[in-house]
């Protein structure tokens, strides 16, 4: 079930990133600002639409300019009968309820290890467990990830139910960003 007043229509270009990763093609789109300014947060949300009149639900991410960024797999491009460098046509708005996000396992045993931190876990909203879980993997580095998936244990275990000093949008600490767009 989906927000009506989070609507927006908008065309945008299938950009390659310059670095992929992987094995498999996948192109992302930038949201224009007005559609990005509807949605109910500027960090990471999730959506529900068509792309080329297909249907689609996917997580946006923020990138770190108040907007955010989709990133379109390369099974996504086939269904819409798409290539990157096409133009794409969207429908997008908010998801009533936001999903529950998946667990990475490395957060889920360190939960599973601490049983105080799980009960505060289990208490917060899905929202709180979403930044929770993006706080953790926008780590660039190993060793950053794993002191965070500790300092959220600890955090949690003393009943924070929020991670603090964390900006799911990437604007104010510009730690995330959507994909550089090859040449």
């Amino acid at each position: 079930m989906a927000t009506n007043d989070t609507s927006s229509e908008f065309k945008a270009e299938l950009l390659r990133p310059a670095k992929p990763g992987g094995d498999t093609p996948w192109a992302f789109v930038i949201l224009p600002k007005s559609a990005s300014e509807k949605l109910p947060r500027r960090g990471r949300t999730t959506v529900e639409g068509t792309i080329n009149d297909h249907d689609f639900r996917a997580t946006l991410e923020p990138d770190g300019q108040l907007s955010h960024w989709l990133r379109v797999n390369q099974e996504l491009l086939d269904v819409i009968d798409a290539n990157i460098g096409d133009i794409a046509t969207f429908e997008i708005m908010s998801v009533a309820e936001e999903p529950e996000p998946e667990v990475p396992s490395d957060l889920a045993e360190a939960l599973a290890l601490a049983p105080q931190a799980r009960v505060v876990w289990d208490e917060t909203t899905t929202i709180a467990r979403l930044d929770w879980i993006h706080w953790i993997t926008s780590a660039k580095q190993a060793k950053t990830r794993a002191k965070r998936i500790s300092d959220a244990c600890d955090m949690l275990a003393s009943g924070k139910r929020r991670v603090c000093c964390f900006d799911p949008s990437g604007y104010y600490s510009k730690a995330l960003s959507a994909p550089k767009a090859a040449e």
